[in-house]
């Protein structure tokens, strides 16, 4: 490792190629080769549309966008104040179908 007095260290180039991909990256690596991210996405959108949840949300943000004004409210502002909400109202039931695909998925694939 190269140091210098003025900024931080440089890594050498053998250094990041050493480094191992997490077990979380790895699962990431294969739900998306094999196409199972993208059809457990859209599970997710249409057991949220089910169940009222898409509803709710922009319930939520009209609600939101009302209160603070059509021209003070920018999307980032909409993100944070919505995203904690959003996800404290997923359904177990649908976190639980979900969780359960993707063990099924890990067996299939003997991860």
């Amino acid at each position: 490792m190269r140091h210098s007095v003025n900024r931080p260290p440089t890594p050498d180039a053998a250094e990041d190629q050493e480094k191992e991909p997490t077990l979380q990256e790895i699962i990431n690596i294969k739900l998306i080769e094999s196409g199972e991210k993208e059809r457990l996405m859209e599970l997710l959108r249409e057991r949220l549309t089910e169940c009222g949840w898409k509803d709710e949300m922009k319930t939520l943000c009209r609600a939101f966008i009302k209160k603070k004004g059509r021209n003070n409210v920018t999307v980032d502002d909409l993100v944070h104040v919505i995203t904690p909400k959003g996800r404290a109202s997923v359904p177990d039931s649908v976190k639980a179908e979900l969780l359960q695909r993707i063990r099924t998925f890990l067996n299939s694939a003997a991860l």
